[in-house]
């Protein structure tokens, strides 16, 4: 069930969203599109709608282990994989990772090192996207973009984005009608960039709180006493999500420049 005033149709969700891949796709030349499948929700959406959208002999499933992803994330990915009848290619990206940490003699900082593997991993997506005439399918929703959570120039980086008007709630109501498996569609947010690396680490709640409140901030434009009751949060809670909307307001805007 979608917490209030996040239902979605996800029939017509369904419809919108592939003739939107279809239509972008097709307006660039593309043969195809290339998914990045972690075994998460939202990978899992986009790719289930790319196929429906492009047939599967026009989808590219790309599966890039880090050291830190667990083995059920794997075979979850794989698993979906075969049973949309994907291609599908394994890249490990640890031996690349280390190899550019080493090679800057600089330790950097846990995010520093996490943020290295977003951004591996979007690389290798776009060096098969080109290889093969593909566009490379975003997989970031609404809640992840208002709190900036992703890497700039890592998983914030796509050539279209199928999902980032539905919040990760919605997405998975979307993820259930899509017929993806209900351990995936019920798996915790976890980006795994590092060993036990939840999302909740570094988000202020879980996302079926932090959505009601993201939509009483940025669709209903109430204010924070509001939107915490809304939601059933502290008001420490929601000012937290407002301040990371902040910070990140550059991982949502091209570079400044001078006119």
């Amino acid at each position: 069930m979608a917490p209030k005033g996040l239902g979605i149709d996800a029939a017509r969700e369904t419809e919108r969203i592939v003739k939107f891949i279809q239509a972008t796709v097709a307006g660039a030349g593309a043969e195809g599109a290339v998914v990045s499948l972690s075994g998460g929700i939202d990978s899992a959406v986009v790719g289930a709608l790319c196929v429906r959208a492009l047939g599967k002999k026009k989808v590219l499933g790309l599966l890039l282990p880090s050291e830190h992803t667990p083995p059920q994330d794997a075979e979850d990915a794989r698993g979906l994989a075969s049973a949309w009848g994907i291609r599908a290619e394994t890249v490990p990206i640890a031996g690349t990772v280390k190899a550019l940490v080493e090679s800057s003699k600089l330790e950097g900082t846990r995010v520093a090192r996490a943020n290295v593997q977003a951004r591996v991993r979007m690389t290798i997506a776009y060096f098969f996207a080109n290889s093969h005439q593909l566009l490379v399918a975003g997989t970031g929703d609404k809640s992840e973009e208002i709190l900036g959570f992703f890497t700039k120039g890592g998983d914030g980086l796509a050539d279209f984005l199928p999902i980032a008007h539905l919040y990760k709630t919605q997405v998975r109501l979307l993820g259930a009608h899509l017929g993806v498996p209900g351990r995936v569609v019920e798996k915790p947010a976890s980006p795994q960039l590092w060993p036990g690396h939840k999302a909740t680490d570094e988000l202020p709640a879980d996302y079926d709180k932090l959505d009601i409140a993201l939509h009483h901030l940025f669709d209903l434009k109430t204010g924070v006493d509001e939107a915490a009751a809304g939601a059933g949060l502290p008001v420490s809670a929601v000012e937290k999500a407002l301040e990371m909307h902040r910070r990140t307001a550059h991982k949502r805007a091209l570079p400044p420049s001078l006119e």
